[in-house]
């Protein structure tokens, strides 16, 4: 039986393939049209041609289970999820508007605190931040820039608007899961990127690689750029060795790595070579013994000395934490005002801070409702969502609200938009989020679409691979 769009009922939520009218989105035709030619077991086939890539690839992820580290094959499904050039054109722009305005909150943090002293952001709440290092206080890296590498977390509401539900700044994750995912859709639909102007992402390792080098300390030779990973039994080693490769820079660990005389160098079997640019996926409190957490067994004594001396760049700098606090994230929009004098393009999610009594109350009396999230996680842990949890996950919340309201967001539940996706019972809608990846140097540049992550579990909103979420790839259509 062939693919009937008039039986794919997405619900009152948002579809990215469907109109409220049930037809075909216009930029979605050519995919939709194309589907329905297939009938159910040509596509499951197409489902496990990728399966069997992505596993032959290696392409993979590790979550922790009981104290154990398990590697499995990244989850995907085939059926991509299609955006209209046209409203890219505005996101894009929106996200450039946003990583600017956040460097400059973040130079300013660690500089003259300007907008502390306006009262545009308390001051209290960046020094309670457990993202806020004071020994990066009056740094200057190059171009002002301290986040060079963001994955802005973006949401479209069951009306239609695209929010951004949260910007990671520190060590974001998942670039190359995009790009793998395109790899495979090629291989699996050919046809279609024959037929239709899906703009390309394989050109991110060269434009990460050319922001890298922009920041280089040294004029008139090849920088040495590498990438410092905290070792293969960390969730996103498959892509820190990915990107390292792509790139073809050396991936190191804390140890191949040394400070002397405030310069960095790289332990080869030739001797010390010097280090130009150091793309950091250790969390920044774990760099340096030396200035943050004297604990560190991964990072390398010195190198906050010898990025202050600016004889070595760090991206993204340590530091940049401050602004990935979700408390600091309700302050956004009135930093892009602020600093740019300039309105929003993308909203925030409606959020209500807990540290503000008002808010806190309405929050513990309407916590049933809501989405109540920590302000420093990551990876969807610690999150609660009001609607699917019992009376006692509830009351258990509220106590940790009122013993810890700094430490506490909430936000109203987002009925995530849909994309059709191949499931045991045919084709199903599933919620999706998406990350778009912004690098930020010289210049800046935004992927054309980025990582949707979808919840294959029926009915769930949690699309984190490490919460049973799996992908797709992103198809900006012109």
């Amino acid at each position: 039986m062939k693919i009937n769009w008039s039986r794919y009922q997405p619900g009152r939520q948002h579809d990215e393939m469907l109109g409220a009218d049930g037809l075909l989105r216009e930029a979605a035709r050519g995919l939709g049209d194309y589907l329905a030619s297939l009938d159910a077991r040509q596509l499951r086939a197409r489902q496990q041609a990728a399966e069997r890539s992505i596993v032959e690839m290696g392409v993979s992820f590790t979550v922790y289970s009981e104290g154990q580290n398990i590697d499995r094959a990244w989850p995907f499904d085939i059926i991509p999820r299609v955006l209209a050039a046209r409203e890219w054109a505005r996101i894009e722009q929106g996200l450039a508007q946003r990583l600017r305005a956040l460097n400059c909150f973040i130079g300013d943090v660690y500089g003259a605190r300007c907008a502390m002293r306006d009262g545009i952001v308390p001051a209290d709440l960046v020094e309670s931040s457990g993202n806020y290092l004071p020994a990066c206080a009056g740094a200057t890296p190059p171009f002002g820039v301290w986040a060079h590498i963001c994955g802005s977390d973006l949401v479209r509401g069951a009306d239609g608007t695209v929010y951004v539900l949260e910007d990671n700044l520190r060590v974001p994750s998942g670039v190359a899961y995009m790009l793998e995912n395109r790899i495979v859709t090629k291989q699996i639909f050919p046809e279609l990127f024959a037929r239709q102007p899906i703009r390309p992402v394989d050109d991110y390792p060269s434009a990460l690689f050319d922001m890298l080098t922009s920041l280089a300390p040294r004029r008139g030779e090849p920088p040495e750029v590498v990438v410092l990973t905290p070792g293969i039994y960390n969730s996103a080693y498959f892509e820190h060795a990915w990107l390292a490769q792509r790139m073809g820079v050396e991936l190191v660990e804390g140890a191949d790595l040394v400070v002397d005389d405030d310069v960095v160098y790289m332990r080869t079997i030739e001797g010390l070579s010097r280090v130009d640019v150091i793309y950091s996926r250790v969390n920044a409190e774990f760099l340096d013994p030396e200035a943050l957490r004297h604990d560190s067994l991964l990072g390398v004594p010195g190198l906050v000395r010898a990025w202050r001396a600016g004889n070595v760049a760090l991206a993204n700098a340590p530091g940049t934490g401050v602004a990935d606090d979700k408390v600091v994230y309700a302050y956004v929009p009135e930093m892009i005002r602020y600093y740019l004098a300039e309105e929003p393009i993308l909203p925030n999610v409606p959020t209500w801070l807990c540290s503000r009594p008002g808010e806190l109350a309405h929050v513990l009396e309407h916590i049933d409702e809501l989405v109540i999230k920590p302000a420093n996680e990551s990876g969807g842990y610690g999150i609660l969502i009001g609607p699917q949890a019992s009376r006692r996950e509830c009351a258990r919340f509220r106590e940790l609200l009122r013993a810890n309201p700094r430490n506490y967001v909430a936000q109203p539940v987002i009925s995530l938009s849909t994309v059709p996706t191949v499931t045991g019972r045919g084709i199903e809608p599933r919620h999706v989020d998406l990350r778009p990846f912004i690098l930020q140097g010289r210049e800046l540049y935004v992927t054309p679409g980025g990582l949707t992550r979808v919840a294959l579990r029926r009915g769930s909103l949690v699309v984190n691979s490490s919460q049973g979420g799996g992908s797709k790839d992103t198809w900006v259509v012109g």
